[in-house]
């Protein structure tokens, strides 16, 4: 592979095999080279495939302030995060991870520490993701000297939900304010206070995750027409649909948006398995 471009001592544009616009970074790997000249492979530590103009200028952006630890420590991340949450590669995740990450690092050392107001509900509604923002808290600490706070895991946690549910981050703020203000009225509804640990809660907030995000792209339900089912989950759980009968009108009132039998049908099953199932 020839160079095309020298980003700085560990970063060259190139091309693949199959004529790909690529990026190569590794240590020293345009050390002494100018364009034109035959990049050793052998130091390549990362490739990646450059694909849309507004990606391109962005990456070549980040190459010229990151250093070549920061671009190590975030394959790491990424490798940790592919095998821990099955996320394919995502080049855009790797990026917004990496950039967060440094600026952060920079931050605390200048003694700045940024509070995270929407932690308590990324803890409550992406725990996976939180879990895995703690872990990138060790890794940045193994290759940086510095612990970061836990604001700076819930940080991390909303990156990798952005990327899971393939929402920017203005409407992942939007989604997870959905989520707040449905599961608040069910909380409120019963009086009670959910078992976060509960299978019964997983798949309530999984399923709020996706209303809340068809509610966002204003993408109405498909009817699978069950209005008999419907009207016996009516009769048999009284109390769990009188609580969507409030999301229904809450959810008219704010968004404009009417719930479809099917999706009073599942919140109704689902509100009945978190209050009466999951010891909340």
């Amino acid at each position: 592979m020839l160079i095309e471009k020298i980003y700085n001592n560990n970063a060259v544009e190139t091309r693949d095999k199959d004529h790909r616009e690529i990026v190569a970074v590794g240590c020293g790997l345009a050390f002494k080279k100018r364009v034109g000249d035959e990049i050793d492979d052998s130091k390549i530590q990362k490739i990646f495939v450059l694909s849309e103009p507004d990606m391109n200028m962005k990456f070549r952006e980040f190459l010229s302030y990151i250093p070549l630890d920061y671009l190590t420590m975030g394959n790491e991340i990424i490798s940790y995060i592919q095998e821990k949450l099955s996320i394919e590669q995502n080049t855009l995740l790797y990026l917004g991870l990496v950039d967060h990450l440094y600026g952060a690092v920079k931050r605390f050392q200048n003694g700045i520490e940024v509070k995270n107001v929407m932690l308590w509900d990324i803890r409550r509604f992406y725990s996976e993701e939180y879990e895995a923002g703690c872990h990138i808290l060790q890794i940045v600490e193994e290759h940086t000297g510095v612990r970061l706070s836990e604001d700076e895991a819930g940080f991390c946690a909303f990156h990798i939900a952005e990327a899971r549910m393939n929402e920017n981050a203005l409407d992942m703020r939007r989604i997870t304010d959905i989520m707040v203000e449905l599961s608040n009225i069910v909380k409120y509804h019963f009086q009670v206070e959910f078992n976060q640990e509960s299978v019964y809660y997983y798949r309530f907030v999984t399923h709020l995750k996706f209303f809340a995000q068809r509610l966002v792209n204003g993408k109405l339900y498909e009817q699978d027409e069950q209005d008999e089912l419907l009207d016996t989950i009516q009769k048999k759980y009284v109390n769990s649909y009188k609580c969507v009968e409030k999301i229904g009108v809450f959810v008219k009132n704010r968004y404009s948006y009417t719930l479809s039998s099917d999706e009073m049908l599942y919140l109704t099953i689902h509100i009945e398995r978190i209050i009466y199932k999951s010891g909340s």
